[in-house]
Formats: C-alpha cells, sequence, structure tokens
C-alpha cells in the first residue's frame, strides 16, 4: 500500500527541532566558491565579498558598539539580505554558515517561533546566545505578532554580542518595495539598527537562467504507476493534503517529509483561498528545501500539461505575492525533477 502524507502525524522533539538548526540538503554543500554571481548585477559580487569579509571577521575579538562607531571600516555585528527570490540570498547564508567557526545555528524564520513556542522565550534566548552565528532564512514581516517576537529575540541575542544574518524576498522588479520592507525591519529593531547593515542584491531568479518556470504536469496513470514501484514515494489527493494540511502546524511540514523520496499528488487545482495557499507554500519551501521531487496532475483531465493560475491574480498582487512567486518558481524546479523521473 503507496503511504499518503495526510495519513502522517509528526511529532517532532525538543531535539529534533534543535537538531534541525541547520542548512537543509539543498544548500549543504553551499560555499562561497560555488555562488556565481551574474555580472548582469554587479551587487551580487559585492554581496558575496561582503559576507566573505563578514565570516572573516567573526574570528575577531569583538567590540562593542562605540568602537564599532569609531571604527566604521568593521564589519556591522549583523546583515540583512534583501532581494527578489532566486538571487542566492539563500546560497550566501548557507556559505556564511559553513565558512564562520565555533557554534552556529541556521533555521527559518518559521523554525525560529516554534522553537520559542516550544522552549518559551527566555530559555530560547539563552539556548541561542550560546552561538556565535543565527542565520534566519525568509525572514517574513506579514505576521505582526511573529515579526514582533523575532525582532525581539535578535534585540537580546545581538545585546549578547551574537551576530545576526537573515534574508527576505521582494520583488525582484520592486525595487522601492523592497527598500521599504527593509526598513520596515530595520524600524522594528530601531534600538539595534546600528548594527545592521542592509545589502540589496538585485537580479533574475536563477531557476530561470537555463528553463521555462512552467509547472509541469504528468499523466495521471503514469504518475500512479510511478508512485506504486518507486521507494520512498507518497501519494495524496491534492484536496485530501490540503485537508490534512490544517491539522499540522507548518513548523511540521519538514518532519512531515521524513524519508520521503518522491511526491505523486493528482486532481491538483489553482487555489483561491490564502489559508490553503498560504500552507501549501511552507509545504513547497520545505520540499524544495529537502530535494524531493513533485509529480502532479491536473484536476479535470488525465492528460499530462502544465499547472496555470495556481494562485490568483488578487493573490498575486496581494501582500502575500513575494511567497506566492517563490512557491511557483520553486514548484517549477520540482516539476521538472519529478517528470525527470518518468523520463
Amino acid at each position: 500500500m503507496i503511504e499518503a502524507l495526510s495519513d502522517r502525524r509528526p511529532e517532532p522533539s525538543l531535539e529534533r527541532m534543535l537538531a534541525d538548526l541547520v542548512p537543509p540538503p539543498r544548500f549543504a554543500s553551499a560555499r562561497l566558491d560555488t555562488y556565481v554571481p551574474d555580472p548582469a548585477h554587479p551587487s551580487q559580487q559585492e554581496a558575496k565579498e561582503r559576507i566573505a569579509a563578514f565570516a572573516a571577521a567573526l574570528d575577531r575579538p569583538r567590540g562593542g558598539i562605540l568602537s564599532k562607531l569609531r571604527r566604521r571600516s568593521e564589519p556591522a555585528r549583523g546583515i540583512y539580505l534583501d532581494g527578489g527570490f532566486g538571487v542566492g540570498k539563500t546560497h550566501l547564508l548557507t556559505s556564511l554558515f559553513h565558512e564562520a567557526g565555533g557554534q552556529r545555528v541556521y533555521g527559518t524564520f518559521v523554525e525560529y517561533t516554534d522553537l520559542v513556542g516550544a522552549l518559551g522565550f527566555q530559555k530560547a534566548v539563552d539556548l541561542l546566545a550560546e552561538s556565535r552565528l543565527v542565520c534566519i532564512d525568509e525572514f517574513e514581516l506579514d505576521d505582526p505578532g511573529d515579526t514582533l517576537l523575532m525582532t525581539r529575540l535578535i534585540r537580546e541575542l545581538s545585546d549578547r554580542q551574537v551576530a545576526i544574518v537573515a534574508t527576505s524576498n521582494t520583488l525582484p522588479d520592486a525595487l522601492g518595495e523592497g527598500r521599504f520592507a527593509a526598513q520596515d525591519f530595520l524600524r522594528e529593531i530601531q534600538a539595534m539598527a546600528e548594527r545592521f547593515e542592509v545589502l540589496r542584491i538585485d537580479g533574475e531568479d536563477y531557476r530561470r537562467r537555463d528553463s521555462t518556470a512552467e509547472i509541469t504536469a504528468v499523466a495521471e496513470e503514469a504518475l500512479r504507476e510511478h508512485a506504486a514501484a518507486a521507494d520512498g514515494a507518497t501519494l495524496d489527493a491534492f484536496e485530501d493534503l490540503l485537508a490534512h494540511l490544517t491539522q499540522v502546524h507548518p513548523s511540521r511540514y519538514e518532519a512531515l517529509i521524513d524519508d520521503v523520496r518522491s511526491v505523486h499528488l493528482t486532481g491538483v487545482r489553482g487555489l483561491t483561498h490564502h489559508h490553503d495557499a498560504l500552507r501549501f507554500v511552507v509545504l513547497v519551501d520545505r520540499l524544495y528545501d529537502q530535494q524531493i521531487p513533485v509529480l502532479l496532475s491536473l484536476a479535470g483531465t488525465s492528460e499530462p500539461g502544465v499547472l496555470e493560475d495556481l494562485f490568483t491574480p488578487e493573490m498575486l498582487t496581494s501582500g502575500y505575492r513575494k511567497k506566492y512567486l517563490r512557491a511557483l518558481s520553486r514548484l517549477a524546479s520540482l516539476t521538472r525533477d519529478g517528470a525527470a523521473l518518468l523520463g
């Protein structure tokens, strides 16, 4: 019998949550020398050099705020990587993690908020303060409560001389909006703004450089045959999966796909409600991090094709559009990998 994701009820332990505070498999081998800047966008080379300098500075004695103000040539104790999806921010962040010595942690925004929920705020601060570097991927500004919690966490860690580096996605062609997001972030943590340096990284989504961004759908019969024959495969009706995701906290989606080697979804359709769409986005992010191919078939037909309009035009102009555009890019990559499994 083929396993379904909708039958899984993950309950990750605290030990598991702590063990997960490392870069995901997709970026396990990411290094600064494998980051290839786009010559058309000099900010990518500048960011690479700045991250290298920041990594080197972590080995130097830590000075106080006044010494930093006196020595403006010294790197800030924190960096905020601001830019569109697919320009290499996560590659640079994981490269910094690997380049830096000593104790450090790496996680997504939601992983840190879940850790605070499991440990309590002060205990989480004490635990993370044992690290010299805290990397935060996918910092989000759309939930006021979580944003305030995280900015307070960052402020207290920075007060303990922990270096903080964060990334966030903005629309690549919306420079004003991108800088507005960065300013929002800095305003929320204005008590420590002088310790952060904002690096704007411009460029195109690297996943589109050599291929289209189409989300490939395969024939349902071929999908089911592959699911039945492949080791570590899961098979779900899209509607069942969406319903199940409402019962699992997004922080557990990584545990949801433990030991899964390929995901098969039948009857995939466009999403019309933010609550379904946002949960699906988190699942796509975790599948992408874990490099798990996706094979999907379309609702209303058993033939192969292309999934269009996964998100409505209204969604793609909403405050969540950066997440939706990132998900479209990543899902296109995952379904190409899935279609390749069928030859």
